[in-house]
């Protein structure tokens, strides 16, 4: 299994941005350039996450793109569920109308669990966390 993509560069993007300090403004032709990723796609990214408030956005001279909270505060789950929606291992997990045997499926019952796992785990890692963890420094 892997993560989309879209899933890593939204990451990829938001740990970026932690290292910046609180409403630094950075241009969105930097944070692509920086972390390899194609300007076109993370515009739509960049668009995805400030919707959900993960991060801002300024156009024009002195724009750019900050976090719209501190990195405490933005947790893996969050981004994750911005750009790609829930997380599911399994269609079975976020529908289990999908498959008639669901409910007495040992397969479902694992997935289930192992999903439920993920998403703790996603939820309680944030930004400031993974920071501390690789002891980046400032930008």
């Amino acid at each position: 299994m892997e993560i989309t993509h879209q899933a890593d560069y939204a990451l990829r993007t938001v740990k970026y941005l932690a290292q910046f300090a609180p409403g630094q403004r950075v241009p969105t032709s930097k944070i692509a350039a920086d972390n390899q990723i194609p300007a076109t796609f993370l515009t739509k990214i960049v668009y995805q996450l400030s919707l959900a408030g993960v991060i801002n956005t300024s156009r024009g001279a002195g724009g750019g793109v900050w976090l719209g909270r501190s990195p405490q505060e933005i947790t893996l789950l969050e981004v994750l569920e911005a750009v790609d929606g829930p997380v599911t291992l399994n269609k079975c997990v976020g529908h289990p109308q999908a498959c008639p045997f669901s409910t007495t499926c040992m397969l479902h019952i694992f997935w289930e669990e192992a999903c439920q796992g993920l998403v703790a785990r996603l939820r309680t890692t944030t930004f400031a966390s993974l920071l501390v963890q690789a002891d980046f420094p400032a930008a």
